[in-house]
């Protein structure tokens, strides 16, 4: 079970659970720009801005310490103080997101967002979603194999973050990554 190396969750409840109690080696990692979306809804409209630039200071800090620093530079700030559900939520989801700093700039690229996985599912959901319901299992199946096959067809490269990272990844994980 070593199929997964990180698992970016978006903070549905029991994920991480679920995931870590499958394939325990997986480091899990929550989306940062869920997390940063979740926290400018606190924000009023004209202070959002202002609002993610500071926190972009925290998640693009170097290291999880100093990422820890500038969290606490913004609790103690302006925004802060303002909006302190802000620091909150980013404290209840630390845990999933110092693995984050663990891994060199060129992972991060691929691990900041799971806008690519939510673009998947939504183009699965549209195919499904105009079909109704299905006379049987068989059927479903059929369909979705076919969905996955017209999706897939039109991916002509991957990330263009991936090269950098399957290097990055196949020198922390030796044992583990194949390319």
């Amino acid at each position: 079970m070593e199929d997964i190396l990180i698992a970016v969750v978006d903070g549905l409840k029991g994920f991480p659970e679920a995931i870590t109690a499958i394939f325990p080696q997986t480091t899990v990692q929550t989306c940062i720009v869920h997390l940063l979306r979740h926290s400018l809804s606190y924000c009023n409209w004209k202070d959002r801005k202002e609002v993610a630039a500071e926190l972009k200071a925290v998640y693009q800090a170097p290291t999880a310490e100093l990422a820890r620093d500038r969290l606490e530079e913004f609790s103690a700030g302006k925004w802060g103080q303002k909006y302190p559900v802000i620091v909150a939520s980013w404290k209840r989801a630390w845990e999933e997101v110092i693995p984050f700093y663990s891994y060199p700039p060129q992972i991060r690229k691929l691990l900041y967002t799971t806008n690519a996985i939510e673009s998947f599912h939504m183009q699965l959901r549209k195919v499904l979603k105009n079909r109704g319901h299905f006379p049987n299992d068989d059927a479903a199946a059929r369909l979705i194999y076919l969905a996955l096959k017209n999706i897939t067809d039109k991916w002509k490269a991957p990330s263009t973050h991936w090269i950098d990272a399957a290097n990055q990844f196949a020198i922390l994980y030796p044992e583990r990554f194949k390319n």
